[in-house]
């Protein structure tokens, strides 16, 4: 495990369980998040954000958290294990309210609201997102270790078992 994706639906806790695994396995950890987004809330270009991302593909180790479905092939064609948190739509939503208002790592502004767009976004994540990265999965299977969580459990137990 040299070159990790983590992917899944926003509220699953993808930032989370991305920090956990930096904290046992050392390698180094990048949000696409924090590549897209300025800290005044505007965007880069495409192409600044290509640049970017192929610059950390280029490098030996990471870990890489996001879905950016736009670059998703990319990233599995260079990746050697693939994380998805395929959670209940509920837990994602939760997961999603509980973080407006913190300060967190992945992202360059606090978030103050909820608002309608991005939690619309979540609810179609299922049907709009989900079946193409299984699609991209199931593409790229070989030769990468692909683990599918579909519950928080099943990945603190992965990170546990890991951290043995």
């Amino acid at each position: 495990m040299k070159k990790v994706l983590i992917i899944g639906c926003p509220g699953s806790g993808k930032s989370t369980f991305a920090r956990k695994l930096r904290d046992i396995t050392q390698l180094p950890l990048y949000y696409l998040d924090m590549l897209w987004h300025k800290p005044d809330q505007t965007t880069v270009s495409a192409e600044e954000f290509d640049a970017s991302l192929q610059d950390i593909l280029t490098r030996g180790q990471w870990i890489i958290d996001g879905n950016y479905q736009r670059t998703l092939e990319v990233r599995l064609m260079a990746c050697d294990t693939v994380f998805l948190l395929d959670y209940p739509l509920s837990l994602c939503l939760e997961g999603a309210r509980a973080r407006i208002g913190q300060k967190r790592e992945d992202m360059p502004w606090i978030e103050t609201e909820f608002d309608d767009e991005f939690r619309q976004w979540i609810m179609d994540f299922p049907t709009e997102q989900l079946p193409y990265i299984y699609q991209m999965i199931e593409k790229y299977k070989t030769g990468r270790d692909i683990h599918i969580f579909h519950s928080r459990e099943e990945a603190d137990g992965y990170l546990k078992q890991l951290n043995k």
